[in-house]
Formats: structure tokens, sequence, C-alpha cells
């Protein structure tokens, strides 16, 4: 019979990583000896271990999250509405639990169906290192649990939307300096040897100090054995787009891959079209084919300086790509000085 809930808080301290050239290393950068611990599926450590405890309310469990049915809670979290979906999970808008100990009436709480439990301690390890990280550029992450078949974490909700579906119409250097401010939360997460694996506009949310750059994608940690691109089956363009081909030839994820995404993400966010017309009417199988033999083919409508910016983050080499996401914020952040402010 499956118990109550479990949760743990994402407070935890992320241990050194091994560096090179004064800098720690992220997954997939050369000479990367292998992925953090942390990163790896794997039983929780002993700093998880203690964190744990039951949560359940006395209500019997109910229906899998992952299941289609009318859901209107998980764990100690009352779902208020729906504020999206992507692939294979839902986020909702939740009252916060006063444990929590915020002043936030809501949080954001991401469910996505969990089997087995072998990648639990290792997504939580995962969302407690980008926690520790503190970051002003990421979401704050408050909780993280297991509920019957699912797995949530919950998060700061950011009432103003996202650079995919802002509140209110953006100028264009609200947009760049958006982009950029994510790009320098996913240094940060490089820094301390993470890879974010998400970043889209759907994932670049707006603040009152321009953007943060939300949770990074953990559904790898969830599948054990299964080789992970980024994408879900049925997957659009758009999607299929953020995706570094390296990844799709077998070249681990890192810091070349987030900045494609953030490249591509640029684009979108200047253009609102991707980078490759022929994948649009394809379906999933041959879109793989098209894009992997495929060019990116940068919009009419980008200035000098933001189509160099976006050319040189999706260069077919990732070594010639930009060194780092600090140093593609730093070119999108000189861009936007020329839009004045």
């Amino acid at each position: 019979m499956e118990g109550p809930a479990q949760r743990q808080p994402v407070r935890q301290r992320h241990p050194p990583q091994p560096s090179r050239g004064g800098r720690p290393l992220a997954a997939g950068d050369p000479g990367d000896p292998g992925p953090p611990a942390a990163r790896g599926p794997r039983a929780p450590g002993p700093a998880t271990a203690p964190l744990r405890h039951l949560a359940g309310d006395g209500r019997p469990p109910g229906l899998p999250l992952g299941v289609e049915a009318a859901v209107d809670r998980v764990a100690d979290y009352v779902f208020l509405r729906e504020l999206g979906r992507g692939e294979g999970s839902q986020v909702y808008l939740a009252r916060t639990p006063r444990r929590l100990g915020i002043a936030a009436d809501t949080v954001a709480v991401k469910v996505q169906p969990l089997t087995g439990d072998d990648g639990f301690g290792a997504l939580a390890d995962e969302l407690g290192l980008v926690a520790a990280l503190r970051s002003p550029r990421l979401v704050p992450l408050y909780d993280v649990g297991t509920d019957v078949a699912s797995v949530f974490y919950a998060m700061r909700h950011e009432a103003l939307g996202s650079l995919a579906a802002p509140t209110r119409d953006l100028t264009r250097r609200e947009r760049l300096l958006a982009v950029a401010r994510a790009a320098r939360g996913a240094h940060e997460m490089h820094e301390a040897g993470l890879v974010h694996r998400g970043i889209g506009a759907t994932n670049i949310l707006l603040d009152k100090d321009g953007a943060v750059l939300a949770e990074p994608a953990v559904g790898h940690l969830l599948t054990r054995g299964h080789t992970h691109s980024g994408l879900g089956t049925g997957a659009r363009a758009g999607r299929l787009e953020l995706v570094d081909p390296e990844l799709m030839r077998g070249r681990p994820a890192g810091r070349a891959s987030d900045i494609w995404a953030l490249g591509v993400t640029l684009h979108l966010a200047l253009t609102g079209h991707g980078l490759f017309p022929a994948l649009v009417s394809a379906d999933a199988f041959t879109a793989v084919r098209i894009y992997l033999r495929s060019h990116p083919e940068p919009g009419e409508d980008l200035s000098d300086g933001e189509r160099a910016v976006v050319v040189t983050a999706l260069h077919p080499d990732p070594a010639r790509r930009y060194r780092t996401a600090d140093d593609f914020a730093e070119a999108v952040e000189e861009v936007a000085r020329r839009h004045g402010g």
C-alpha cells in the first residue's frame, strides 16, 4: 500500500566541484572528469535522509497525478488553478503551506509522474544544489517531495508571466535583458558544476528585477538507463530547436548546450519565430532528421549586433561558441545598451 507523502526542504550545501583554471567544471566541459556525484541517479546521501519526514495529513492516498483526473492538491499544497503544462508535467498555483515560513500567500508547484524511488534522491539533491546557490537570477525553490506516484516541487510564483507569455508587452530592450539575466543565472549553475538542460522562453520568468531562470530540467534523473535529448514524444519544432544537435550525436550536456538554448531563445524572443523553417510541417521523426542536416537561419529582422550574438551562440562547433554563459550575457547586454536606457 502506498504511504503518505514525503518531502524535504531544498536547503542543502553543495559540495566543491573539480576546478579547471580556477573555475569549477560543468558537465560536458572538455576535460570533465565526470559528472558531479550529486547529479547521477543514486540513493539519497547522508545530507538528504535526515531531512525526509512524513507529510501525510490523514487523507487517503489519491490517484497518481500522472493520470488525467481532476486534481486539487498534492501533499499539503491546495491548488487554486493550473498555470501551465509541459512534457509530462503540470504547474499549479497553490496556497502556501504555513510550514514553509515565507510571506507569499501562493507558490507555484510543478508535478510530474514518478515511477519507482530510484530517481527521487538524485532529483532532490539536484534541486537542493540549485537552491543553495541563493542566486537572485534563479527562481527560489522551497520544497520537494513525493505523493503517491508523483514528484512535486514548490517555487516562487512569478505573477508577471514568462518571456513566452508576459502579462504585458515587452520592449525589445526588455526582452534582450531578460535573456541576458537568465544567462547569468545559467552561468552561476555552471560554475557550481550544474547544467540547466531546460532553457527556453517558457522558463525565463519575469520579475521586478527583470527576469529569473526557472528550475532546471530533471526528467533525466527520473528515468535511469535512458538517454535524454531533452525531447518528449510528439515534440514541436520549437522545442526541438532548443536541443543542441551535439546532444543527439552523443555529446553530454554542458555549458555549450545551454548556450545553444540561450541563442535559440534570444532569437525567438526578438523575432517571434524559429531558426529552422523546414521543421514546422514535419512529423517528429522526420523533423529530427531534417534538424541534424540543417543549419539555423536567423531572421532578417535582427540587427547586426543581435545577429552576431545568435550566430556565435549557435556555431556548429561547440568550442567556437561563447566560452561561458556569462560571455553570452555580456554580449547581449552590449546590444541592449545600443537600444538606449
